[in-house]
């Protein structure tokens, strides 16, 4: 614990290094935020286009980059509900909203308080019970109750004011967090501004931006109080975020050492007892009350220990207070005396032994890496991940986590346009082009990303109506799809090829088809897949790629599965429109309506389909050994592409193929081989139900 500078000096270069390799460096920070509020902002958009009056906000280790592959950080999503009016004067008071006054008494936990209801018409406190969400307390005052708020997102588990949600396979898990805006900055912290601490961090200027940000409610008690289920916590987490932001590399990096220490010695085995957001509070009340010189790379093993004896002396002093709002204890009613003493005897043990602690730490290979750096044992001895290899990783994860959202946020508007006219797409497409004209550069490319799917949707869905009545394709439905081509590597490529296939003009779909398989030849390409599905399987050249490209590659390496919504009903090849009454009255009980909209629609990879589409249109051309090859290319492609999300899917068609080739028994194993991967829920049974009949009668 007190060794000789030099050592410490070295340890700490050493330590910084390791980190840099890992991935905790100036570059990652930097594109990694950039790409969660890139999210962030394309969530926003979105609710913005139906008018849907709320905002979401990425918080945590996630949106400030202060994680790693190996900490599997959650991702905190707060979910921000403007229909209320949160005030703390009763000159905010507005008329006609629901109005609740901000209570601190004596009975309110610092860093908490109740929500008085208002009345609508004027502004003096509500004088009847509304509902079951609200109770009278003892001096007639009319609270808003905190247990009925925080509504379970579906599929989700609540953990105090989070509803905790399990991401698919290489997807991190999302925490939602549902909050209300506060009209103004709390008063609990204005003491806050004008604070200043021997490291004159936060600035003045600092201190005021944070202090413009939107403040919150969210809908937990404190452990200590009396009236658990009343109580409101107030948040300042976008100040927060706003200070971590601000943050130097050596102190994201000892935060991140924070964490590391926290999960493998101090909550082993998926214990929580010290919460990451504890050792942020720490680390910003170290950096508050230190010179700012002191933060540097060669004294990151200094910087270090002095957090943690702070936490140490936190935690034997049962305080943590809260950064912003001081008197907020976080550790009241957290630890039992026999967790305190255990915590504190864990983290003396740790200062006393941190060398050989750090030695030991196995998240990301830390140890490993730190004892070939401090020449403990000679380069080769462990196997780890270069710094290269790394990268590569940290960038595959961001990419494809960056596609998820695409594609989530893609068919939280597919949900919506499958209900509305043509005139409620055309005002969305409206808004989407203001924010790409007009917009903030995040707003601008959140738009660069997410337009072509919808402008492809939206052409379809007018080329639709136009072949419904002349099967012709609209001028209007081309310049439409023609916008959408770039979405990614096939999907919107494939609907325009489908597009001409319906139409009859088999001559410009297969050259889009031709062009589309060029792509996949010049690419390694990664599927994005809309259901649940076994984590993608990602090759070397792809993780390469990604290491390389800036975040278009996403439009160049990633493959959406093709997706047609009912209004597309009439650009759909007749064997694919089976996909969309899949469901027979006994299936839709199995149903989950949250996670399986999707099953109403026909929903295909895009390799499959390209291939799929070259039969038919080979077939029709009498283009004999075209078309051979096009179903031999279907063939293996079912059966050797680990990473496709709709095998029943692409099986079906198949069958379907192997029907008009007149094979019905390869049909029919097509079929029965569909219906094993998904028994319920797949249009096989009726394929082999039909399959079977025309066998029969032909018998």
């Amino acid at each position: 614990m007190f060794q000789e500078p030099e050592y410490r000096e070295n340890l700490s270069l050493a330590l910084s290094e390791v980190l840099d390799d890992i991935g905790v460096n100036e570059r990652m920070v930097m594109s990694w935020r950039r790409g969660k509020m890139l999210e962030e902002t394309t969530r926003n958009i979105i609710n913005m286009l139906p008018d849907i009056n709320i905002t979401q906000y990425y918080l945590g280790s996630q949106s400030e980059a202060t994680t790693t592959i190996g900490l599997h950080s959650d991702s905190d999503l707060l979910i921000c509900f403007h229909d209320w009016n949160i005030i703390q004067d009763w000159s905010e008071w507005e008329h006609g909203k629901r109005n609740y006054l901000m209570i601190h008494d004596e009975n309110t936990t610092p860093g908490y308080c109740f929500l008085q209801l208002l009345q609508h018409e004027v502004p003096l406190p509500a004088t009847y019970i509304p509902d079951e969400k609200h109770i009278t307390d003892r001096s007639g005052r009319i609270l808003l109750k905190n247990t009925n708020f925080n509504r379970i997102i579906p599929g989700s588990v609540g953990h105090g004011p989070s509803n905790a949600v399990q991401g698919q396979p290489g997807v991190c898990d999302q925490d939602y967090v549902l909050a209300y805006p506060c009209k103004s900055w709390p008063q609990s912290a204005s003491g806050w501004l004008g604070r200043q601490g021997i490291g004159r961090w936060p600035t003045q200027d600092m201190r005021r931006y944070a202090a413009s940000t939107e403040c919150f409610v969210v809908g937990t008690g404190s452990k200590v109080s009396e009236y658990p289920e009343l109580e409101w916590r107030i948040s300042t987490s976008l100040a927060e975020r706003f200070l971590m932001f601000n943050l130097n590399i050596t102190q994201i990096r000892c935060y991140v050492l924070l964490k590391m220490i926290l999960k493998s010695f101090l909550n082993p085995q998926g214990t929580i007892n010290i919460s990451s957001f504890m050792c942020k509070t720490v680390l910003l009340h170290c950096i508050e009350n230190t010179e700012s010189s002191i933060w540097k790379e060669n004294n990151l093993f200094i910087c270090l220990t002095y957090c943690l004896l702070e936490l140490h002396s936190c935690v034997q002093n049962d305080r943590c207070s809260h950064f912003i709002i001081r008197e907020n204890n976080l550790m009241a009613g957290q630890f039992t005396a026999e967790k305190k003493h255990e915590l504190s005897k864990n983290i003396s043990d740790f200062l006393q032994n941190d060398r050989q602690m750090l030695l030991r730490n196995d998240i990301d290979d830390l140890g490993h890496r730190l004892q070939v750096k401090l020449n403990i044992v000679p380069h080769g001895a462990y196997y780890y991940q270069s710094s290269l290899a790394r990268h590569e990783s940290y960038m595959t994860y961001y990419y494809v986590n960056r596609a998820y959202c695409i594609r989530d946020i893609h068919h939280f508007v597919l949900k919506h346009l499958h209900t509305k006219n043509i005139r409620t797409m055309k005002h969305y497409i409206g808004k989407l082009i203001t924010f790409n004209v007009n917009g903030n550069r995040l707003e601008q490319a959140a738009c660069k990303f997410l337009a072509p799917f919808i402008f492809t949707t939206y052409g379809s869905i007018l080329a639709s109506f136009s072949i419904g009545e002349n099967n012709q394709v609209s001028p209007e439905a081309l310049v439409w799809l023609s916008a959408g081509l770039n979405s990614d590597i096939s999907s919107s490529r494939l609907k325009l090829a489908s597009v001409f296939y319906s139409t009859g003009d088999m001559e410009k779909a297969e050259q889009i088809l031709r062009h589309t398989e060029q792509q996949y030849d010049s690419y390694p390409v990664l599927t994005i897949g809309l259901c649940d599905s076994p984590p993608p399987r990602v090759a070397a050249e792809f993780k390469r790629v990604c290491g390389e490209q800036s975040e278009d590659c996403i439009k160049h390496i990633m493959s959406f599965c093709v997706t047609f919504i009912q209004k597309e009903i009439n650009c759909v090849p007749h064997e694919l429109q089976y996909e969309m009454f899949r469901s027979t009255q006994d299936d839709m009980i199995h149903r989950n309506q949250d996670t399986n909209y999707w099953m109403d629609w026909a929903v295909v990879d895009s390799l499959p389909f390209l291939y799929f589409l070259q039969y038919k249109i080979y077939r029709h051309l009498q283009r004999h050994q075209d078309k051979r090859q096009a179903l031999g290319k279907l063939i293996r492609t079912i059966a050797t592409d680990v990473n496709l999300k709709h095998r029943e899917t692409a099986l079906n068609i198949l069958g379907q193929c192997m029907e008009q080739e007149n094979k019905p028994q390869h049909a029919l194993n097509s079929y029965l081989i569909s219906h094993q991967l998904r028994p319920r829920n797949n249009v096989a049974i009726i394929h082999i139900c039909k399959l079977l009949s025309r066998i029969l009668a032909g018998q």
